[in-house]
């Protein structure tokens, strides 16, 4: 029996026209891998590039896949990085429902339109799920059955699933913007499954339809699926609809051999910034992983996110993989760190020092400004500054530096001197004791550094500080600052 073709007209009617169409398309699977974060950033690049539309859909007809709170992962992701969505399950739109499972019953419909033109067929066998890639059409007997036959198998109540139906002869073809046009044989192609058991689309089909439905032209996806590209093809073909744009990216290799991957200990996106990392600097970097600006911008490293949309071209996408470097993002993080107002650096600091540094005295922005231009990561800061909240032990090695001339005799005539001119010194302000050591150092003859190093050592208790002396001195007050310079020397006479 014929189908009626008004609910096909309708929908092709929703259709918007006329503008580029972009979707990110996630299965709510667990957190954001770098490899995803990636294709979310390239389709929305591409979208607001050329003043388009950007489009999410969740991906839930694998059921068995699904992890409770991955949504909320998506959405909280996509917000931090500032990758809006125009339409979408939480803002609606007008090819929606955005969620594939609200969209089960289009599917089959769509199946069974394509079994009327030829195109796919009823498969009553028992190896009958997607997991039967290896499926041998030559030997499959639904694949010729008649009408009639069809007809009593469906009466009698067998269950089925729906399979394309794969030309037997020829070959296919199909461009891709990164890998360029690419024939494959139809006789290498399986007769996949479209339509399970229970209902449900398989992953290939589904998104055939629905990025057709959403009016999509631009497909952005893992260089995995090139494989499925001509099946794809075959079915726009079958239904006679415009084919999109193919931009398939490869992936993000952790070294030469291996792909990232959470189960070997790669980061996902909420890692990276647990890890220390900003989101614009992380952004700016999975940007590159694969693609490279030209023209006037071909040597720029540094990236906003508005400059990357001015920037993006799909020409650019490159179809070698890209290895994830994580010190090449740590060069970037501590770009994207200084590069802040010492104010936004100080508020997004403060948390980060305040993990060691409890002591309410002690001003989180003046030791943030000693951070500042040392800072590569967030998480480097709480053993950074943990000094400020107490010395640690430190042994009398510490006193003894090649470069400043000092040892621990040196140090004790430093610190002898030192003492009584910073407890007669009347403004504790950096310049009021910066000037102080400094005519001390002049008045006992020795280099500048000879004397700072064994008061920042007192002071400090550690070899590497942010900040010296002088800038530890005034952070830690006077009362405080005299008595560990009065603890230092006593460990030197001692």
């Amino acid at each position: 029996m014929a189908l009626d073709m008004t609910f096909f007209q309708e929908m092709e009617a929703r259709i918007p026209k006329g503008k580029v169409r972009t979707r990110f398309a996630p299965s709510p699977t667990g957190y954001m891998h770098v490899g995803n974060l990636r294709t979310a950033l390239y389709t929305w690049l591409i979208a607001r590039h050329a003043g388009g539309t950007f489009i999410l859909r969740i991906e839930d007809t694998d059921q068995g896949r699904l992890v409770e709170g991955a949504t909320d992962v998506i959405y909280r992701t996509m917000r931090q990085c500032g990758l809006t969505h125009d339409e979408g399950p939480d803002v609606g739109g007008p090819v929606g429902p955005y969620i594939q499972s609200e969209r089960r019953d289009l599917y089959g419909k769509y199946a069974h339109l394509l079994v009327e033109k030829g195109a796919a067929y009823y498969c009553f066998c028992e190896k009958t799920e997607e997991d039967a890639g290896s499926f041998d059409r030559a030997d499959d007997p639904c694949r010729d059955l008649t009408a009639e036959e069809v007809r009593a198998k469906l009466d009698a109540g067998l269950p089925y699933v729906i399979r394309q139906r794969i030309p037997r002869e020829g070959s296919t073809t199909f461009h891709d913007v990164s890998f360029g046009d690419i024939t494959v044989e139809n006789s290498t192609l399986d007769d996949q499954v479209l339509l399970k058991r229970d209902g449900l689309p398989t992953y290939n089909f589904a998104n055939v339809v629905d990025d057709h439905l959403m009016g999509i032209t631009h497909v952005v996806r893992g260089s995995e699926y090139l494989s499925s590209a001509p099946k794809y093809n075959l079915l726009y073909e079958a239904f006679g609809w415009e084919i999109p744009t193919y931009v398939h990216c490869s992936p993000v290799m952790r070294d030469q051999h291996n792909k990232m991957s959470k189960r070997h200990g790669d980061p996902s996106y909420e890692d990276l910034i647990d890890q220390g990392y900003l989101t614009p600097a992380v952004l700016n970097y999975v940007a590159l992983l694969g693609w490279a600006p030209k023209g006037e911008r071909s040597e720029q490293e540094i990236f906003s996110l508005e400059e990357l949309v001015d920037a993006f071209d799909i020409a650019g996408i490159s179809k070698s993989p890209a290895i994830f470097d994580i010190e090449k993002l740590t060069y970037f993080n501590a770009s994207y760190l200084r590069a802040l107002s010492p104010e936004d650096f100080a508020r997004i600091a403060e948390p980060y020092i305040r993990e060691t540094v409890k002591n309410p005295a002690i001003d989180t922005a003046a030791v943030a400004a000693l951070l500042q231009a040392r800072c590569e990561r967030l998480t480097d800061i709480p053993e950074k500054v943990d000094f400020f909240d107490a010395v640690p032990d430190y042994g009398l090695d510490f006193f003894t530096n090649k470069k400043s001339k000092t040892n621990p005799e040196v140090c004790r005539e430093m610190l002898e001197a030192a003492i009584p001119a910073l407890e007669a010194l009347a403004d504790w302000t950096q310049d009021g004791i910066h000037d102080c050591l400094i005519a001390l150092a002049e008045k006992l003859g020795v280099k500048n550094a000879t004397l700072m190093w064994p008061v920042r050592i007192a002071a400090a208790g550690k070899l590497v500080t942010p900040g010296g002396a002088v800038e530890i001195c005034r952070i830690l007050g006077r009362e405080e600052a005299l008595r560990r310079l009065r603890a230092g020397l006593e460990k030197l006479t001692a």
